[in-house]
This record gives C-alpha cells, structure tokens and sequence, in this order.
C-alpha cells in the first residue's frame, strides 16, 4: 500500500498511476473526522479493524492521475510501522521477556524464510531488543494487522487465554508475536517484513538506511 498528500494536503491511495481519495471513505466509516491529518489517517490505517474496508470502498472512488496531481511526501507503507515501535516501546521491559516462550507454535522462529537484514536475525528482531521496527503489512494479502499487545483473551473473543501478545490480522485471522514472527497454522506464510534501518543516536531511527552503510 502506498499513500500519499496530495494536492491541498488530502491523504489518497495510489494505485495503478492513480491516486483514490482515502480521507473521504475513512470519514463516511466514522474512522476519522473530515479533512483528517495523515497523522490520523495512519493512525486509523494501523488500528481500526473497519480500516481494510473503508480502503475497499476508497479504491471504487473516483481516481486522480497521479500524473496530473500534486504530491507532497509520499509514504510507502506506513500503517503500524511507527505506532508498532511507539506502543512497544511504553511496555518493552515486559514485552521483551514474552519473546521466545513460545517458539515450539510459531511457522518460522527463526527468520529463516522471512524477509528482514541479517542484523535483525535474532529473537527479538531488532538492531535493539525495546525498539521495534516492522512493515505493518500483513503477509498474506496485505492488509493492516492491529496492536494486540496485551496477553490474555481479548474482550472481543478472537483471542484465547494463550495469546502472548502480538499483532493480529482481522481479515483473515493471521497472527503474529511481538516480534513479528507468525503463528503456525494460520494463511500468512512469513513473519512482518523489517526494513533496513539504522540508529543515527540514541534517539533517532532511519528507515530505509541499513545499519552497516551508517556506521
């Protein structure tokens, strides 16, 4: 998924050289107010359920070229990334010692047929272990997993007592634990992709910029 402001600042979809009005099909699912920020809209992207179907019904709108509009800062792949990172991060110390009990359920433990750098190929995923950085794109076919970081069964039923905490992807039912490693016997066939990206400080992240070319 790649969204985009265009022209006076509105979120879109773009697709296919063209770009669909994504605020409007948010709004009319009481997803987000009218003339939303992008802020919000990804915000909505990463943790409503109703999400994946108001993209749906922005795709049947009518299209701008994209060609013809105006953009401002395109954002590939945006739900769950940052929100994923920030949420995990007010609960790591905790988050971080659930990783790994659960190995003997999951399809590929190891990363061995997952896409993410070689520096990440460890347990917990990460360059460091209270930061984390995921693609928040399901995949099976590319929906939008939610935050189910709290153990436990969830109010809702999905989750049963065993649930360690993780993403969960309410399309089709695929799950993911807080590192982004899948479940076994659900239909996503890898864990969360991981980007490359590199620490400039202690406070700073770059995505798109592995590690070793920032050293």
């Amino acid at each position: 998924m790649k969204i985009c402001c265009y022209n006076d600042g509105a979120p879109g979809l773009i697709e296919d050289g063209s770009i669909y009005p994504l605020n409007d099909a948010l709004a009319e699912a009481g997803l987000v107010r009218a003339r939303a920020s992008m802020a919000e809209v990804i915000d909505a992207l990463a943790n409503q359920s109703a999400a994946a179907a108001a993209v749906a019904r922005a795709r049947q709108g009518k299209p701008v070229a994209a060609a013809s509009a105006r953009l401002l800062a395109p954002i590939e792949n945006p739900p769950a990334i940052w929100a994923a990172a920030a949420n995990y991060r007010a609960h790591q110390t905790e988050m971080i010692e659930r990783i790994g009990r659960h190995d003997d359920k999951l399809a590929d433990p190891g990363s061995e047929k997952s896409r993410q750098p070689e520096y990440t190929k460890n347990a917990a995923r990460a360059i460091k272990p209270e930061y984390l950085v995921l693609l928040g794109v399901c995949t099976h076919l590319g929906c939008l997993p939610q935050n189910r970081f709290a153990a436990g069964a969830s109010t809702d039923g999905v989750l049963t007592a065993d649930w360690p905490g993780g993403f969960f992807c309410p399309c089709h039912g695929s799950k993911f634990d807080l590192s982004g490693r899948v479940f076994a016997g659900v239909p996503a066939p890898t864990n969360l992709e991981i980007p490359p990206y590199s620490f400039t400080d202690d406070a700073h992240i770059v995505i798109g910029l592995d590690q070793a070319e920032n050293a």
